[in-house]
């Protein structure tokens, strides 16, 4: 297979997908926000976010194996309705939404929520499930900022994180409600022309480099303690945060 890119490109593409695969597989996506704005230091954004798709839904495989027992079905549930809406509003509306300034909101409302967190106790402890409306609300969300941005990590947290579920379950309903979202999200790209034969080639070439960041994902879920687990998911919730925010200033031409 010829490569279709220079070869910085992907030295930089093996980095995101290992870092990816760590993020999806054992701190319930926190990293994987990276990947695009690494690959999109050599190619276009659009271009980084067709090749990563294909790679997320490898992921997505490996950890339906690795976290087929512990998941919350009724979280998945009830997000999943406001997803399919949401990735069908981000699907219509592609072409007149300024994914910055998705960036900087989503940016802006995840820096608060991680603020949030450390002005609070204890991490440990019993937690809270909000209400149905916010599931559906931060599944839509999700929806459709995971379509537009590949960043729906953040809105999931919301509805996840105040319940303060084992690690585990933390991760594998992320896991369990991603891999349907992914699997929903490539029609419409097949539709608006994402997987030309160069992206989907490329997805072909770091396609090995998966299964290193899956295994390192599930070391870590095993090794950590629930404290530093939820320290880290809200720190890096915190760092996520600032890049949106970033890339929707620098993007879109504010600095």
């Amino acid at each position: 297979m010829i490569l279709s890119f220079e070869p910085m490109f992907y030295a930089a593409a093996v980095v995101a997908v290992i870092l990816t695969g760590i993020s999806k597989s054992g701190l319930g996506g926190g990293l994987g926000q990276m990947s695009v704005p690494l690959m999109a230091m050599f190619i276009s954004p659009v271009a980084a976010a067709a090749i990563m798709l294909p790679i997320l839904c490898l992921i997505d495989i490996f950890n339906l194996w690795g976290y087929r027992k512990d998941w919350n079905r009724g979280d998945v549930a009830l997000m999943l309705p406001g997803a399919v809406i949401g990735i069908g509003i981000g699907a219509m509306t592609y072409s007149y939404v300024d994914d910055n300034a998705v960036r900087l909101l989503l940016g802006v409302v995840t820096i608060i929520f991680a603020i949030s967190f450390f002005m609070q106790g204890s991490p440990v402890g019993e937690g809270r499930k909000p209400g149905k409306l916010t599931g559906v609300l931060c599944g839509t969300v999700s929806g459709f900022t995971s379509f537009v941005a590949h960043a729906g990590g953040a809105p999931v947290k919301f509805y996840l994180l105040p319940q303060k579920l084992p690690v585990k379950v933390f991760v594998g309903t992320h896991v369990f409600f991603f891999f349907a979202v992914n699997q929903i999200k490539l029609w419409p790209y097949f539709w608006l022309g994402q997987f030309s034969t160069e992206n989907l080639s490329t997805s072909l070439v770091l396609a090995p480099a998966v299964p290193i960041g899956v295994v390192i994902g599930w070391w870590l879920v095993k090794v950590i303690s629930i404290e530093h687990f939820y320290k880290m998911i809200y720190t890096l919730l915190l760092v996520a945060g600032v890049k949106l925010i970033w890339d929707g200033l620098v993007n879109g031409g504010y600095i």
